[in-house]
Formats: C-alpha cells, sequence, structure tokens
C-alpha cells in the first residue's frame, strides 16, 4: 500500500497502532516500547525512500521530531504526536516548542539535579538517567492506564487533576476498560492528533495537485482538462474521479463516491460519464446523464449540497447505474480519463458462502452484486455447482467483506465455509531430464524440457 501511494506521489504520514497491548497484555516498560517504535518508524522510512519520487519539493520520510508519527491504540479512541506533549511542556521548561520536540526523541535524557537536557544517560551518581520519550511521554500514560487497570482509583483521581481532566459523575463509576477508554480519550484523543498531522502536516490540494497532475491524467497535460486538475481551477472544467459505490439507505442504489479535482460539481448538471475502458472521440463505455444530487458524506451521515467544488470528496446520486467500482466524470467534450487505481494485491484468499434459509436466496445473490460493487478488491463468483465464493486479498480483508455482507447487503443469517487460498505452481529451474511424447499414430516423437519464462519474454507478453 505505501509503494502503491509513493509511486502516486502522495506524502505519507505514520500512526503506529495497537501501542495499549504493549501496556496492558504485554506489560512491557517504556524502554522496549521506545525500541519497537524506532523499528516500526525505521521499516517505513525504509519503504518510503526506496520509492519515493524526487521532484515533490521535499522529503517523504516520517520522523517524530516533525510530528509526522503519531502513536496510539484505535481500538480505544487514543492517541498522541510528540507535538501534543511539546506543547504542554513547552511553559514548564521555557523551552520552543519545535527545540524541545528534537529533545523527545532519540537519545535524550534530563537530568533532575542540573535541571538541564543532556545525551549522556549517566546521571553522575552511578545511576541510568531514563530518556526523555520514556519519562515526560510513556511514562505518565503507563502509570495512568495501569493504575486503572489495578483499580488504584485514588492514585487516578490525583492524576487527572494535574492533568486538568474533569469526569462526570456517571463516568466516575466506570470501571477497568471502560474508565481507561473514556480517560485516554478525554486527555490524548486520537481525532484530534490524526486531524493534527492530515491538517498540519500533509500537501492542500492545491499544492499536491501541481505535481500529482501529470500522473493522474492520462490526455496530455497541456489540455484544458489537464491545466484544471493541475491548478486546482474550481472554474475550469470538471473533472471527477469515482473511485467506489457506497450503498444508499434505499435498496439498490449506490452513492458514487470520489474526488473532485478541478471545476465544480453541482446538482441537476449534465456530465459525461466515463468507464476505464473509455477513450476519447469513441462512444465506447461512456454515458451523458444529470447529476440528480450532490451531497456530502460524513462517515455514516450524508449532507445535500447544492455543489462541491474541487479540492473536497463528493457523493452523486443518479449515475450508479453507469458506473462499476471506478471511473471520470466530467463535461468537457475532449476530457481523457483520470488513471485508474491500480491495486497491488490480488484477491487469493477464497471463502464460500450460502444462506441458512434458502428463501433468503435472492437476498444473498443481491447482498453479493452490492459488495462487489462497493469494494474494489473484492470478487464475488458463481461456481459451476452454484456456490458463491468471495475473494478477498487477506483473511482480515475477507473478515470485514463477509461482515458486511451479513449486516449491510443481504441482512440475512449465512454460513461461511473455511478460508482456501488456491496455490499456483511454476518451474524455477530447468528441468534434469527431457520427456517424450508419441504422436497418436505414432510416427512423430516430440521431445521437451521445462525452462522457467525469461524476463524479455514475460515482458513481450505483457
Amino acid at each position: 500500500m505505501l509503494r502503491q501511494a509513493l509511486g502516486e506521489k502522495i506524502k505519507p504520514v505514520l500512526f503506529v497502532n495497537k501501542i495499549d497491548r504493549g501496556i496492558l497484555e504485554l506489560q512491557v516498560d517504556g524502554e522496549t516500547m521506545y525500541q519497537n517504535f524506532l523499528r516500526v518508524i525505521e521499516n517505513a522510512n525504509v519503504i518510503i525512500s526506496t520509492y519515493e519520487c524526487d521532484d515533490m519539493g521535499e522529503t517523504q520520510q516520517v520522523d517524530p521530531c516533525n510530528g509526522t508519527v503519531a502513536f496510539g491504540s484505535a481500538l480505544f479512541g487514543w492517541a498522541f504526536t510528540l507535538t501534543r506533549f511539546a506543547r504542554v511542556y513547552a511553559e514548564k521548561f521555557k523551552i520552543p516548542l519545535l527545540k524541545l520536540m528534537e529533545k523527545f526523541w532519540g537519545d535524550n535524557y534530563f537530568n533532575p539535579k542540573e535541571k538541564k537536557f543532556t545525551q549522556n544517560a549517566d546521571d553522575g551518581a552511578g545511576a541510568e538517567l531514563p530518556r526523555c520519550f520514556v519519562q515526560f511521554i510513556m511514562k505518565p500514560i503507563i502509570t495512568l492506564i495501569r493504575n486503572v487497570m489495578d483499580g488504584n482509583l485514588d492514585a487516578v483521581w490525583k492524576m487527572l487533576e494535574q492533568l486538568q481532566v474533569t469526569l462526570t459523575t456517571e463516568q466516575r463509576e466506570r470501571r477497568l476498560k471502560d474508565l481507561m477508554k473514556i480517560i485516554c480519550q478525554k486527555w490524548i484523543n486520537a481525532a484530534e492528533a490524526l486531524l493534527e498531522m492530515i491538517i498540519m502536516k500533509l500537501p492542500s490540494p492545491r499544492k499536491a495537485q501541481k505535481y500529482r497532475a501529470a500522473y493522474l491524467y492520462e490526455g496530455p497535460i497541456e489540455d484544458p482538462c489537464g491545466q484544471s486538475i493541475q491548478q486546482c481551477n474550481k472554474d475550469g472544467p470538471l473533472m471527477v474521479f469515482i473511485s467506489k459505490m457506497v450503498p444508499t439507505n434505499d435498496g439498490g442504489r449506490f452513492y458514487a463516491f470520489g474526488r473532485v479535482f478541478a471545476g465544480t460539481v453541482s446538482t441537476g448538471q449534465k456530465v459525461r460519464i466515463m468507464g476505464p475502458n473509455y477513450k476519447p472521440g469513441s462512444k465506447n463505455d461512456l454515458n451523458v446523464k444529470n447529476v440528480q444530487r450532490t451531497v456530502l458524506m460524513m462517515a455514516g451521515k450524508v449532507e445535500a449540497v447544492p455543489d462541491v467544488p474541487c479540492g473536497n470528496t463528493v457523493g452523486l446520486v443518479g449515475v450508479d447505474a453507469y458506473l462499476v467500482k471506478q471511473g471520470t466524470i466530467s463535461d468537457h467534450e475532449d476530457a481523457h480519463c483520470i488513471r485508474v487505481m491500480k491495486y497491488s494485491v490480488s484477491p487469493v484468499v477464497r471463502v464460500a458462502v450460502e444462506v441458512t434459509n434458502a428463501a433468503d436466496l435472492p437476498k444473498l445473490v443481491e447482498g453479493l452484486r452490492k459488495l462487489a460493487k462497493s469494494d474494489p478488491l473484492v470478487v464475488c463468483t458463481t461456481e459451476e455447482s452454484g456456490e458463491h465464493i468471495i475473494a478477498g486479498c487477506g483473511e482480515l480483508h475477507v473478515e470485514i467483506c463477509l461482515k458486511d455482507l451479513e449486516e449491510e447487503y443481504a441482512k440475512c443469517p449465512l454460513k461461511k465455509g473455511n478460508p482456501v487460498v488456491s496455490y499456483r505452481e511454476t518451474v524455477t529451474a530447468e528441468s534434469n531430464q527431457s520427456c517424450l511424447s508419441k504422436s497418436p499414430n505414432k510416427h512423430n516423437r516430440i521431445f521437451a524440457r521445462a525452462l522457467p519464462l525469461t524476463d524479455e519474454l514475460s515482458d513481450a507478453i505483457e
């Protein structure tokens, strides 16, 4: 995924997830967690430095000191960046924010006797100082969570006073993970950490489309549509890329969800809907229709708006019949398509599903149709034996698809088979013997050896 994003010139930020497990299950100390984080960030940066494009104006590598790495637990909804803690401590230490963020990562220690930061772990009395990241960030988090889980409530209330976190009486009644979740969400909220990274660290559409347009647009970048994308011009020709279909509440219809790269899309506008196989000048894979409604999609909520300018995501009503998973929408006669998203993973994990009671079969068939349309990666097939197969690109992916199918799309109880991965065989080296085959009239003999395909041949076939 990361390789693919970098190939499309998308700037990454990193979220190190599941750190609650280190605290609750593995019961490790702050230093061990720091070393783990260091390894995770390094692994990500190796991939980034291998695949990043040079013409984006800056390095794409992530670094906690720049605020492009967050640590947290998505399950419990809490997370933090170094920026968040540096902001709190900056007043206390009277040190500028950016300087302090550098002290909070790497081999930096704080000597309380001399009241200053050093790069030497020795405290002068023969003991070892904890590194700043552990002392100022991980230790308070671990201490608070352990106190909550062990039921030392007096210590918890005392810490909350210092952190200026207030709970209602009803919230104070909660215990264990419930209490931990609510305290951490109030103190270090995951949404705040993520939004801060997105807003402060990622480029705006206007900045990003300058260097992304040439890759995204399949036509010549000099034509009106290409220029419109490059300048992110809301008054230029319309260019929308539809990336997926999202089922609506009224049965069978979909919102076409995508992003406006240029121009402004409005309710009632007449547009050209171009599928992935459309070529300019042909009628193949092209429909000219009106947009019935333009909506903003905010997680589960949908709000109708008169129009949506470029740089935003949008949901369109009334175009779902003319698009399978992806496509381009424009109002310009000579528009080319926007490059479709290529997925470097293939659906290999297969699961058979059947209905528990036979009367629900039409629901399952309809549900599979919706699932195939709304998830760009999933493949739904019906075998000759009448089995319905769902193929996804990993056990987790298939599990999510099955859950969606059962609860959202088919809305009926299902029986699921075990995940099966189909095997493929190949030739890795030249065979050590010749094989013989005779023609039916026994007059011809054919001798054959097996060799791996050469790179040149496979390129030629492609």
